[in-house]
């Protein structure tokens, strides 16, 4: 490629042009015969929007891309780039990334008129083929298709009927690329209409000129169902014209959700080195945004984004961070109570209902990881009935005597390792509960592990928890109610 850098070696060559769709869709018939991964990086849509997706592409289609927010719309239209030619020749110069064996603007027709085989060629590569827009109603049809440019018409000296004068939009540059307009619904409905001739015929119009350029793009549209009830709208006949509207969802199972988390999280080295992060913590961490998502709390149609657990867990690390700087620790272990330092992550990423505003953002957040405990529970330890016969012994009878007997203790944020491990390590009957029901846990999760139990007490009611100023105490009901009288 670097040698043919004229028209003529170019044609010389035997390079074939063609359209953008066929070009993806050529890559992606290469990609599923060969079996290689097309959406790297994608988890959850293995069996539900990647298949559609690629039957899109493989059908021509302009494509909508409709789900909730944190469903990684925008990441599947920018990972369609992986299926465009790595180079592309386009006529230098051209504003519009002009074929150089089909030319349609005028500069390229009338350059390669006077040059011939001569006329000088340009690669670019994939990469710079993806053109982006976030609809906002401040868009108008001149920044999307073009307009006469009153200073190129003086500076050139030409009449407003020159075709020369016109100064195109972003579509129009976006020749012969990927196209994403993103929150579809948010551009005003004129401004859709203005779209129709482009995705159906593959023309523009500009200022009533006789202009017909058979613009050669690749449409993805994002939207999020919320819109179309309370911002705005897909017009009609542009859903007509989108070939596939492809519905995303969030992931399906805690270890789908995991994955994207840890891929997505922003971890240095030196936090990866110095926090350890229990699995059943991960998996906790996950679970809060399947609560979310159930909250009588929380507004279905917004949706809870896959950022949430990712900003959670670049929060959770951080507390345990700062614990230990401030210990002067060179290794430390994230603990339950670390989790109230995600608070902020779930407060800015939830819209609430009526009723959660009455509960407030912060209390909400601490019910969310309340809930995730409670249903965790019952995966790991047995059982607590809600109604239990008086005097009847249970699995937890001897943990709960302990906190009757020794009136409780507590658990402070800023404690060191060695404390931490020494208050929880005097509960023996936690020790003996582990032992039983969770024989293979690792050395390492021990605590977080015997933490869990006590804070699953308390979702069921078996413990109360109180907040300090710095940390929690725990005690028995009955100790917890006669203190409160």
């Amino acid at each position: 490629m670097n040698n043919i850098n004229t028209l003529g070696a170019l044609i010389q060559s035997g390079y074939q042009s063609k359209s953008i769709k066929d070009e993806l869709r050529h890559n992606l018939r290469e990609k599923i015969k060969s079996g290689k991964p097309v959406f790297e990086g994608v988890h959850g849509f293995e069996n539900t929007v990647i298949p559609e997706l690629e039957r899109a592409i493989l059908s021509r289609h302009n494509i909508n891309l409709l789900g909730l927010r944190g469903q990684a719309k925008t990441r599947l239209a920018r990972k369609m780039i992986e299926l465009l030619d790595e180079y592309m020749p386009i006529v230098d110069g051209s504003e519009i990334n002009d074929d150089p064996l089909q030319p349609i603007s005028r500069f390229a027709k009338d350059l390669i008129a006077e040059k011939g085989d001569a006329t000088p060629i340009k690669w670019i590569h994939r990469s710079e083929r993806f053109f982006e827009k976030l609809a906002t109603p401040d868009v108008t049809v001149a920044d999307l298709i073009g307009d006469v440019d009153p200073i190129k018409a003086a500076n050139l000296k030409l009449s407003y009927a020159d075709d020369r004068v016109i100064h195109f939009g972003m579509i129009p540059r976006a020749n012969r690329c990927i196209f994403v307009i993103n929150e579809l619904p948010d551009l005003q409905a004129r401004i859709q209409v203005a779209l129709f001739n482009i995705l159906q015929e593959g023309d523009i119009q500009i200022r009533g000129f006789k202009l017909r350029m058979p613009l050669d793009m690749q449409f993805v549209f994002t939207a999020n169902p919320e819109d179309y009830t309370n911002r705005g709208s897909i017009v009609t006949p542009l859903k007509d014209r989108i070939g596939s509207q492809i519905l995303t969802h969030y992931p399906d199972t805690i270890k789908i959700a995991r994955t994207i988390t840890e891929q997505e999280a922003k971890l240095d080295i030196t936090q990866s080195d110095l926090v350890f992060v229990p699995s059943l913590a991960r998996d906790l961490l996950e679970q809060i945004s399947f609560e979310a998502r159930e909250s009588e709390y929380i507004d279905h149609k917004s949706g809870v984004s896959a950022r949430m657990s990712i900003t959670a867990l670049e929060n959770l690390v951080s507390t345990a961070e700062r614990r230990a700087l401030k210990s002067g620790a060179d290794k430390t272990t994230v603990r339950l109570s670390d989790f109230m330092g995600i608070i902020p992550s779930i407060t800015g990423k939830v819209e609430l209902v009526y009723e959660g505003e009455q509960e407030g953002a912060a209390e909400v957040a601490q019910h969310l990881i309340g809930d995730a405990i409670h249903t965790f529970f019952p995966a790991y330890f047995p059982k607590i009935e809600k109604l239990e016969k008086q005097d009847e012994r249970n699995a937890y009878s001897d943990i709960i005597e302990w906190f009757f007997t020794e009136s409780g203790f507590e658990l402070l944020d800023d404690s060191s390792d060695e404390e931490y491990k020494k208050i929880l390590d005097a509960i023996v009957p936690l020790e003996i509960l582990i032992k039983k029901y969770q024989p293979n846990v690792d050395a390492h999760e021990k605590h977080f592990m015997k933490e869990f139990i006590l804070w699953g007490l308390v979702e069921y009611n078996k413990l109360s928890k109180d907040r300090l100023s710095d940390g929690y105490q725990f005690k028995d009901m009955y100790g917890s109610y006669i203190s409160k009288l």
